[in-house]
């Protein structure tokens, strides 16, 4: 095209006019552009992008075909701007993009004050607050980053355009959400990541979506502070004890992933054996004692003593450390007979064999069968 405008004799241009020309020569501030007139045309470093550019090699090269408008005309000189025809060209892509709530790809090309810069043809905005869901204190890891934005604000008047990152990132999570938010059962273990801690619970991302770990589903025992047992970020193991799609709220347990107290008394304890523990409640009916933490016997009234006792607390008090005989062991009831009696009785037993041998020590087996003989006679 450009030899085209050559072989025509009577070519002239006028300002505001777009024409097509070649890069023939770049200089440290300007460029010289052949568009078939009679003298080259210069292109200002400030007409070349939206952007401040520090050197116009960076975005041209000689042979580089471009369509340019005519901004001045004396004998002297011919001055053009390429950043005006990109200008018009990026604003309807821009308005486009806005109108259909487009996602699309820019390079970070500068951080100012209070946000990014990027470059779409026309310059474009992203406020600091925008950037990302969460703050962000040094944004020099973005510079030359490619990230997703959508456009939010848009005044062609007042050249403004205004992207949002922040945008893409919630609309993504706010999909993720709706589609765990279907997935979910009662019943369901997942793995999740701590979100947040409050004085009530803790807040676990399971997918897009934050559920609430109550204070009292975070282990068998009872906690004090949710930070004695997570952290945030850390990743955890949850079960799912309520779903609410309408209000989007999650009810989860820690708890229930873990084996409970009785459980992890499977194997440790057995009918005959001796165990210890300590007396946390009377009843009328007998003593609670608590054998491991949030497990307790029942050592019932008629199993206290080897006498008759209206009260359990004529033998015992609450806090008292105790020895007793485990009679029954029902651990997916939650049930363990107890008895003291029969201890007691035991030892009675084994103190009477005990001095009763040591009466008749040095007697033969027969002489003791005599001697039992004349007693009964």
């Amino acid at each position: 095209m450009v030899e085209e405008m050559k072989d025509m004799p009577d070519f002239e241009i006028h300002r505001d006019q777009v024409v097509t020309g070649m890069v023939v020569k770049i200089e440290d501030k300007q460029a010289l552009i052949d568009i078939g007139y009679k003298t080259e045309a210069i292109l200002p470093i400030s007409e070349v992008s939206s952007l401040h550019l520090d050197d116009i090699r960076g975005v041209l090269k000689v042979g580089d075909e471009l369509q340019v408008k005519v901004k001045k005309i004396t004998d002297e000189e011919v001055v053009v701007s390429k950043r005006e025809i990109d200008a018009l060209k990026a604003w309807e892509e821009v308005e486009a993009k806005y109108e259909s709530a487009e996602i699309f790809e820019v390079v970070v090309k500068d951080i100012v004050k209070g946000g990014l810069v990027v470059d779409i043809g026309v310059r474009g905005f992203i406020p600091a607050s925008l950037v990302e869901r969460h703050y962000v204190e040094d944004f020099s890891d973005y510079i030359g980053r490619s990230i997703e934005v959508k456009v939010v604000e848009l005044d062609q008047e007042k050249n403004r355009v205004i992207l949002s990152h922040k945008a893409v990132v919630e609309g993504e999570l706010n999909a993720k959400k709706k589609e765990t938010l279907e997935n979910l059962e009662v019943g369901q273990v997942l793995e999740g990541t701590v979100q947040r801690l409050t004085d009530f619970g803790a807040f676990v991302d399971i997918g897009g979506v934050d559920g609430l770990v109550h204070i009292s589903e975070m282990a068998h025992h009872r906690v004090e502070r949710p930070s004695d047992i997570v952290t945030e970020g850390q990743q955890v193991e949850v079960k799912v004890l309520g779903v609410d799609r309408d209000t989007e709220k999650v009810k989860l347990s820690i708890k229930e992933t873990q084996p409970g107290p009785w459980q992890q008394m499977e194997g440790k304890i057995e009918a005959g054996d001796i165990v210890k523990g300590r007396v946390r409640r009377l009843v009328q009916f007998g003593a609670f004692v608590e054998l491991a933490p949030q497990v307790e016997g029942l050592l019932h009234i008629s199993q206290i003593a080897n006498r008759h006792i209206s009260s359990p607390s004529e033998v015992l008090e609450e806090g008292q450390e105790i020895e007793a005989k485990v009679l029954e062991v029902h651990l997916d009831e939650h049930k363990i007979s107890l008895s003291t009696r029969v201890l007691e009785q035991e030892e009675t037993d084994e103190d009477d064999y005990s001095q009763y041998t040591d009466q008749n020590e040095g007697f033969s087996v027969a002489d003791l069968a005599d001697k039992d003989s004349d007693a009964k006679e």
